[in-house]
């Protein structure tokens, strides 16, 4: 089995202040999920390159507060990741859904603009990762995929998470709809994606 790492936490502090409802009281908030919905893409504030950019799902059955596009550290070098923050202290569910109706081997798609991207769906101490690559043995966002959310309109995230009833077909069973014009959504796209490093070393498909 490949092990894939996710790269560090080093946004997940200031990104939980920056979408707190209340104000942030420092690193206590690390362990928490953003508590509001961001209904506009927000980029991190006063950095230059930016390092997260955040928008709330406009329509989602999952208990997912925000979407973040996140400039993580891998290595010697940046990478994009997908990441998903709860509304609780998870796991990730479709509503309705119980932790003992779990699969064993979740799977996921993203669709942008109707064009299909095959990720992968990791899960991490605070927040699910989802993404098309990986780069010298971290889990990443290929150029193309980051080309298409910058330039596109709306995103769907589509998980299989829920195990199918013996004899049925599995089915994705969990939707988020995230709009990526909201409140500037190229801008903060490309904002963060200034943060990743250039495109050097082994890029190849994450195993599905």
């Amino acid at each position: 089995m490949q092990i894939v790492r996710q790269g560090s936490r080093h946004i997940l502090p200031g990104l939980l202040c920056a979408l707190a409802v209340t104000a942030c009281l420092g690193a206590t908030a690390q362990a928490e999920a953003p508590a509001a919905k961001v209904l506009a893409w927000r980029v991190e504030p006063d950095a230059q390159p930016s390092h997260y950019a955040a928008v709330a799902p406009s329509e989602t059955n999952l208990n997912v507060e925000s979407v973040v596009l996140a400039c993580e550290r891998a290595g010697d070098r940046n990478v994009l990741q997908l990441q998903l923050y709860l509304t609780d202290d998870g796991p990730l569910l479709p509503r309705g859904a119980t932790t003992a109706d779990l699969k064993d081997q979740p799977r996921a798609e993203i669709a942008i603009d109707g064009r299909v991207f095959p990720v992968s769906l990791l899960f991490g101490d605070a927040y699910a990762v989802l993404a098309d690559r990986q780069v010298e043995g971290f889990a990443a966002l290929s150029d193309g995929f980051v080309d298409a959310m910058a330039n596109g309109r709306r995103m769907i995230l589509r998980l299989d998470l829920v195990a199918a009833q013996p004899g049925a077909a599995d089915a994705f069973d969990g939707e988020a709809v995230v709009d990526l014009k909201a409140g500037g959504g190229s801008a903060a796209i490309e904002a963060v994606r200034r943060c990743a490093s250039p495109a050097t070393g082994r890029t190849v498909g994450l195993d599905r």
